[in-house]
């Protein structure tokens, strides 16, 4: 399995660039991605995250903004992140997932990348000394998160 050092830095963190910009292969995988694991969690109650596109990490402050968070409504926590990319912002948005997940006080656990134009998934989980590896499957979840994705 191949891993992907990052360059760890909190500066790195940054807004999406793409913003309301976003192309519409970045915004179908999103799309997928939100009604695939909503179903999971509205209809089937077979996981207990919520899935929820373009939302502030920290509703009291200004924050960064995930493609899509999972929520546990319970806890009020976001234990996993996914930022979707195409091939020149995927090394800035690894670079975000890590900075969040290893900075900040979000309690992050788990974050992917995944870029549409290639299809590759890159996932980082807290304290794996900035060495992502290919791979799309979520072990909260115990879920393959790329059988969303059409």
């Amino acid at each position: 399995m191949q891993t992907y050092t990052v360059k760890h830095s909190s500066s790195m963190v940054h807004e999406d660039e793409m913003g309301v910009n976003a192309p519409i292969d970045h915004q179908r995988a999103i799309s997928q991605l939100t009604v695939g694991l909503g179903k999971l969690y509205y209809y089937d109650k077979a996981i207990s995250l919520e899935p929820l596109p373009e939302t502030m990490l920290d509703e009291g402050r200004t924050s960064p903004t995930p493609d899509l968070i999972l929520y546990d409504r319970e806890a009020e926590h976001i234990p996993i992140i996914i930022e979707v990319c195409h091939t020149r912002g995927l090394k800035g948005d690894l670079q975000k997932v890590v900075s969040l997940i290893e900075d900040y006080a979000y309690d992050i656990q788990e974050g992917f990348v995944y870029n549409y134009r290639t299809g590759q998934w890159l996932r980082y989980r807290k304290g794996d000394q900035a060495e992502a590896i290919e791979s799309s499957f979520s072990e909260i979840l115990s879920l393959d998160l790329s059988q969303f994705l059409l």
